[in-house]
């Protein structure tokens, strides 16, 4: 009679794959999302932020590339 009682207890593969999709659904209804407008100004900021390191980085690297070049002529 024990042995009945643990398998009834056991859920099976499938439902509980079915729970978790029903704890992410819930768990999606909770998220508060950004409104587009906030998305777009976002994005315009991380693009403009990604733009100037690129060019920062390139201008570094010019110099130090420039500071190179001079420092293997004088020696």
């Amino acid at each position: 009679m024990a042995e009945k009682e643990k398998t009834s207890k056991v859920k099976s593969f499938f439902s509980r794959i079915f729970a978790w999709f029903r704890s992410v659904k819930a768990e999606m209804k909770k998220i508060v999302w950004t409104s587009p407008k906030a998305l777009r100004a976002n994005t315009v900021m991380v693009i403009v932020a990604l733009v100037i390191a690129a060019a920062a980085t390139g201008v570094i690297d010019f110099v130090f590339s420039k500071f190179i070049i001079i420092l293997g002529i004088l020696i």
